[in-house]
C-alpha cells in the first residue's frame, strides 16, 4: 500500500468522525449524523473535481474509502461519551494528518492535468477544507477552518510547493506532508490566528449590538 493511501485513511477516519460529532452536538438523529460524517470525509474532493475537470462519478470508484468511513460513523455514534472526550484531545492532530494528506492529493490532481498554479492551489485548499466548510454549514455553523486558529493557509502553502514543482518525489512529498502537519499543529498550539477586523464598534455596549442585529432582521422581513 502506498504511504498516501495510508495517509488517505487516517484523514478519512478523522474527517468522517469529526462531522459525526458536530452532527451529534448539534444532536442530529442518525441520518444527520451519516450525512455530516459522509460529506466532511468526502466533499471536499467533489468540490475539487467539479472545478479541475475529474468526473464527480470517480467518487464511485472509492468505495473502500466510503465504506471505512461508513463504518467511523458508526462507531462514533456509538461510542461512550468518556471514549468520545478522549478522541476529542487527540482530534487536532489527525485532523492535521487528514489536512496535509488530502490537501497534498488535491494538487497532485490538478498538477498531473497540467493545471495553472492557481487551479493547483485551489485544488489543494478545496480537498483539504471543503468537507469542513461543508459540515459547519449544514451544522448551521461559521466555518471554523475560515476563522479560527491558521488552517486553510497550510493547505494553500503545500498546493502552491507542488504547483511550483519543489516536491515530486515520494522522498520530496513526504517532506511535506510533514511540513503540513507541523505547521498545523503548531499553529493549534500557539493559537496563531491571521489578521481579522471587526465592523462592531469596540466600545459598543450589548444592547447596541443586539438592536442593531434586530434592525438588520427587521429590515429583511423576517
Amino acid at each position: 500500500m502506498h504511504i498516501f493511501e495510508v495517509f488517505s485513511i487516517i484523514g478519512t477516519i478523522a474527517f468522517a468522525m469529526s462531522g459525526a460529532f458536530v452532527a451529534m452536538e448539534e444532536e442530529y438523529d442518525i441520518l444527520g449524523v451519516l450525512v455530516l460524517g459522509l460529506v466532511t470525509a468526502f466533499g471536499g474532493g467533489v468540490i475539487r473535481n467539479v472545478l479541475i475537470g475529474v468526473p464527480v462519478t470517480t467518487l464511485w470508484s472509492q468505495g473502500a474509502l466510503i465504506m471505512l468511513a461508513l463504518v467511523s460513523v458508526a462507531v462514533a455514534f456509538l461510542l461512550p461519551l468518556k471514549w468520545i472526550g478522549h478522541w476529542k484531545r487527540t482530534e487536532a492532530l489527525f485532523d492535521a494528518i487528514g489536512l496535509a494528506a488530502f490537501a497534498i492529493q488535491g494538487g497532485l490532481y490538478a498538477a498531473n492535468m497540467g493545471h495553472p498554479i492557481s487551479a493547483v492551489i485551489v485544488a489543494a485548499v478545496l480537498t483539504g477544507i471543503g468537507g469542513g466548510i461543508i459540515r459547519d454549514l449544514l451544522a448551521g455553523r461559521k466555518p471554523l477552518v475560515l476563522r479560527d486558529e491558521i488552517y486553510a493557509v497550510w493547505a494553500m502553502l503545500a498546493g502552491f510547493a507542488i504547483g511550483m514543482g519543489w516536491f515530486t518525489s515520494n522522498v520530496g512529498l513526504l517532506i511535506c506532508f510533514a511540513a503540513v502537519v507541523l505547521f498545523r499543529m503548531c499553529s493549534v498550539h500557539y493559537k496563531w490566528k491571521l489578521p481579522r477586523r471587526s465592523l462592531v464598534s469596540a466600545d459598543a455596549t450589548p444592547t447596541q449590538t443586539t438592536q442593531g442585529a434586530l434592525n438588520r432582521t427587521l429590515s429583511k422581513g423576517e
